[in-house]
């Protein structure tokens, strides 16, 4: 019998359509694993055709790249997807979301401080997008004749926040429906934008300085956290909702196809936005990315109207995921809180940090030292999670993973896996000693990039970003060596066993 024939006939009631969704962080019984492979496809391209990526596209070629140069970093960058997709194979084993698999290699305790760090990044990156929204409505008013104050921004974004909760409230079969609604819309937008922007782009645009090998490091680390790296924590949130028998060849090809390919396609869209806007970078790098379309000579208003509007839409979509990843992180802290409950309660927390941001703040500042903040954890804890998973020949109990007592065969010492969190905190010290970013760290803390930020005096590295590649190598080799011993002596224990 073939895996559709298994699975419902119908959504669950648990997690139907414009229905509010019931689960949380606990198992989901396979009599209720009722979407596919390609009903996460349909979610992540829904996701990712989006204008987030348009403007990361054009901040990274203003980094100081030819469009070649960009397009390359592009490319590579976007190899990072595959984390997503490896770190969506876990979920239809476990039934449970990223934080609640995360405690068979950290332990139920050591794992809610990576939760912790989960949650605030999701946050981050809601604000991210909230920010966004905003910044498109006041585009919309400046062309209806109105200069919005600040009493009006702080409407905009009180309305925004009450907007967005919508699609995380209701859950993962809303979302996913909605999300693959977007698809085809908005290729059509991107389309229409780039055949509007065609006859004034400039792919021979130069910078005014060669781009240095230490530049091309920093534009790739940028690349790769806004990728697949910075949703690789999110992975098993949607993909739980598979059968434990989902093709994993089937999973791991269609996230890809439906993230990567998209957001290369619109981070080149950006790239050639910036070359036809011309070399106005502080356009793009202000604190409202959507002037950069309002600038346009060759975008007509109607269209910049239309084009803000849809993508307000879509933002909101977007913003959607991570509202509901954090909302389900949130319970993996421990909060007792239904899930649609944690997602009301973030949406407080991002409007207070959004007035924050759009009356204080540059996007593209904001953008640059959130991304240096969360790959510092990310990028150790994503080699630690998926090594472990590996060591464990892919394996978890799903049962065991819903324990958080002492009862728990993950439970380790104390509730904490000591070797996972040892190798964690020692890549990210990796992480940080290689990384160069625009916020303030004292010196020591980054030592093989800059020795003293006052006099502008570099380590080793000379000023390059190494972060990513040393947090992931470090804390993957360090975790491999110091559950060498528990994996020795445990041989002849469950596999579910051998590493706790």
């Amino acid at each position: 019998m073939s895996i559709d024939e298994r699975l419902p006939t119908a959504a669950p009631e648990t997690d139907r359509a414009f229905h509010i969704e019931t689960h949380g962080i606990d198992h989901i019984p396979s009599s209720e694993r009722w979407a596919r492979p390609r009903d996460l496809a349909g979610m992540w391209a829904g996701a990712s055709f989006n204008v987030e990526y348009v403007v990361y596209g054009a901040i990274l070629m203003g980094f100081g790249f030819s469009f070649p140069q960009t397009l390359a970093l592009i490319l590579v960058g976007n190899l990072s997807w595959f984390l997503v997709s490896l770190a969506s194979l876990q979920g239809p084993q476990s039934g449970t979301t990223t934080f609640g698999s995360s405690r068979a290699a950290f332990g139920p305790r050591g794992s809610k401080g990576l939760a912790a760090f989960n949650w605030l990044t999701m946050i981050g990156f809601e604000v991210e997008g909230l920010i966004l929204i905003v910044g498109a409505v006041l585009v919309i008013s400046r062309h209806a004749g109105f200069e919005p104050g600040t009493p009006a921004k702080v409407g905009f974004v009180i309305g925004a926040v009450a907007l967005q909760a919508v699609l995380p409230v209701l859950g993962h079969a809303t979302m996913v429906k909605v999300l693959r609604w977007m698809i085809l819309p908005f290729v059509a937008l991107y389309l229409a934008l780039l055949i509007l922007s065609w006859t004034h782009i400039n792919t021979g645009l130069r910078p005014a300085t060669p781009a240095t090998w230490q530049l091309w490091t920093a534009g790739l680390a940028f690349a790769i956290a806004l990728s697949g790296l910075g949703w690789s924590e999110c992975g098993n949130d949607y993909s739980r909702y598979l059968p434990e028998d989902a093709s994993t060849k089937g999973i791991v090809g269609w996230v890809f196809l439906a993230t990567a390919l998209p957001q290369i396609l619109l981070m080149a869209l950006g790239a050639l936005l910036l070359s036809a806007v011309g070399a106005s970078y502080a356009v793009w790098n202000g604190a409202n990315p959507f002037d950069a379309f309002h600038s346009a000579p060759f975008l007509p208003g109607w269209f910049i109207v239309l084009f803000c509007v849809v993508t307000v839409a879509q933002l909101f979509a977007i913003n959607s995921l991570d509202l509901y990843s954090s909302g389900v992180t949130l319970q993996a802290l421990g909060v007792k809180l239904q899930r649609y409950q944690a997602v009301l309660l973030d949406s407080l927390i991002g409007l207070g940090v959004t007035l924050w941001a759009v009356l204080s703040s540059s996007f593209s500042v904001y953008l640059k030292d959130f991304v240096g903040v969360v790959i510092v954890w990310i990028a150790p804890w994503c080699a630690i999670y998926l090594l472990d998973w590996w060591l464990r020949k892919r394996h978890y109990d799903p049962m065991e993973l819903q324990k958080t007592d002492r009862t728990s065969i993950y439970w380790a010492w104390r509730g904490i896996n000591l070797p996972a969190l040892s190798a964690q905190l020692l890549g990210m010290a990796a992480c940080l000693s290689a990384l160069n970013t625009t916020f303030s760290i004292p010196d020591w803390l980054h030592p093989l990039t800059v020795l003293t930020e006052s006099d502008a005096s570099y380590g080793p590295l000379s000023g390059a970003d190494f972060s990513i590649f040393l947090g992931m190598i470090v804390a993957a080799l360090a975790y491999f060596l110091l559950s060498w011993p528990a994996r020795r002596s445990a041989r002849s224990e469950p596999i579910a066993t051998a590493l706790v």
